[in-house]
């Protein structure tokens, strides 16, 4: 019996660490991309670039929140996912903002540096979910963790996208679209989000 709890106790333990390697990994990757993306959304006047390192800076401030609860209770991993949940409709609200901004100051973004910089962060954020895929259907806090990342993936081809729709027609709208895009993507991920957290939040133990 002393056996069986001692190896629970080992597995659970070496199952903790192997999260916090893993969040460390996709931390650091999401502010390095964050300051690339940023810098590219400036540099080409893109909407669809700023909304991706928007996602990026939000996921960041969710990993290192994912961190700071492992091993905790489920009902504190759940007001965590809980704020998590507003983080994305920050960022939501963030393309808004820079949406309007672009349909009263149109302009035609650089699709050069656009596809560049959404292609880099497409495979960064490849690896991060490859990473966390294993966790998709663990606690709250790991789930809502893999959440953003398979959003930074849609992100990534969208963007990539945009850069196409740009080069071709020549002209911002397929830009503003994309944005628009993730948007409503964001929307639906803080819904998603809300609704995991406040489940685990009822049902969890303190």
């Amino acid at each position: 019996m002393t056996d069986t709890c001692c190896a629970t106790t080992i597995d659970i333990a070496a199952l903790q660490a192997r999260q916090r390697r893993v969040l460390m990994i996709v931390l650091a990757t999401n502010l390095a991309t964050f300051v690339m993306m940023l810098s590219a959304a400036i540099y080409s006047g893109s909407s669809s670039l700023l909304s991706g390192g928007l996602d990026n800076l939000g996921d960041a401030l969710t990993y290192l929140l994912s961190l700071a609860v492992i091993g905790a209770s489920d009902r504190a991993k759940a007001r965590v996912a809980l704020f998590k949940g507003a983080l994305i409709l920050g960022a939501a609200l963030a393309v808004a903002i820079q949406i309007g901004w672009r349909l009263l100051h149109p302009g035609v973004p650089i699709f050069e540096a656009i596809g560049i910089a959404a292609l880099l962060n497409l495979v960064a954020n490849a690896a991060c979910l490859r990473l966390l895929l294993p966790y998709r259907k663990g606690d709250v806090n790991m789930a809502s963790a893999w959440e953003c990342s398979r959003n930074d993936v849609f992100e990534g081809i969208a963007v990539l996208a945009a850069a196409a729709g740009v080069g071709i027609f020549g002209a911002g709208w397929p830009d503003l679209l994309i944005a628009s895009a993730l948007l409503l993507m964001f929307i639906r991920s803080a819904w998603r989000v809300f609704r995991m957290a406040w489940c685990s939040y009822t049902n969890g133990d303190k």
